[in-house]
């Protein structure tokens, strides 16, 4: 099945300044935002903590429900609406007493000021900061070993600029995403990472085929400059790049919608780094090879 006809030419090649121009933009105010926050806005799991998830009968507010934690003098207070629910909030604080203890001195607190019975403490949980600490290096680390490997893989089975191409375009989409993520103030833990492990690998397999297939045209069209042979490349491919991307795109926005308010953030950051997997594929990772090209032009002739 074919969506484009096979006759098509788009000049991707030729766009790819622009395309790698805004990127490097996006990022770059991705590491501002970052800069200016002091860093990412971690979730329980790296920060350290506990988190307490409650459910009220009745409508409250966030503010209401500060005033009446107030009394209790929790360090690092932080109250969040859960989702698109308005009656319902994830607490956390930087404390890491007893979790029971805490759980229940927030439920007695509360109780006092809505009633008994007209809340209920849905999730508790605890994070020491040394283990937070411990996951989120744990968790960069991971992140790193997969785009190496990934380079090992790519290289083996194609050439090292290949693979260096598919590397630039791997960190480009992780860098994208959490430039969204630092942008929108939104909380990275360890599912986040799990979705920067699967963008890695989902962004890695359109780099592949669209590799295969530089590496057979340039056989076939040897007498072809390099641009041409990968503009030729990238448009026989863009039918079977839209299809496969297209359907995934489609699960991942089922998710986002319908997954509900856990899955919410890790729905988001794949749909934001498979659109940027698809994107730097075709304007990041091919270009690479024509950069690579020149410099070994170069080199020769000096």
């Amino acid at each position: 099945m074919e969506l484009i006809r096979p006759n098509t030419n788009i000049d991707f090649v030729g766009r790819a300044k622009i395309a790698i121009t805004a990127s490097v933009v996006i990022i770059l105010i991705g590491i501002a935002s970052l800069v200016f926050k002091g860093g990412p806005t971690y979730g329980i799991d790296f920060a350290g903590g506990t988190l307490v998830q409650i459910k009220f009968s009745g409508d409250t507010s966030a503010a209401d429900l500060r005033g009446a934690l107030n009394e209790l003098n929790l360090r690092g207070l932080s109250i969040q609406q859960f989702g698109d629910q308005a009656n319902e909030y994830l607490v956390r604080v930087q404390e890491d007493d007893n979790l029971a203890t805490l759980a229940g001195q927030i439920q007695a607190t509360l109780e006092k000021r809505y009633g008994v019975g007209k809340l209920e403490i849905r999730r508790t949980e605890m994070v020491g900061p040394q283990v937070g600490k411990d996951l989120r290096g744990k968790g960069v680390q991971a992140i790193i070993f997969s785009i190496v490997g990934m380079l090992i893989y790519v290289t083996f089975r194609f050439e090292f600029r290949f693979g260096a191409g598919a590397v630039i375009a791997l960190v480009h989409d992780v860098l994208i995403t959490l430039t969204v993520f630092s942008l929108l103030n939104l909380e990275i833990d360890l599912t986040i990472i799990a979705a920067f492990l699967t963008i890695v690998g989902y962004s890695v397999n359109d780099t592949v085929v669209i590799c295969d297939r530089i590496r057979e045209n340039l056989g076939k069209y040897h007498e072809l400059p390099l641009a041409q042979v990968i503009n030729r490349s990238l448009n026989e491919t863009l039918s079977r790049t839209v299809l496969t991307s297209g359907l995934t795109l489609l699960s991942v926005i089922a998710l986002f919608l319908f997954g509900g308010s856990v899955l919410h953030n890790f729905a988001f950051a794949l749909l934001v780094g498979m659109v940027a997997g698809v994107y730097s594929t075709v304007f990041i990772a091919s270009p690479v090879l024509i950069l690579w090209d020149n410099y070994r032009s170069s080199r020769k002739a000096a």
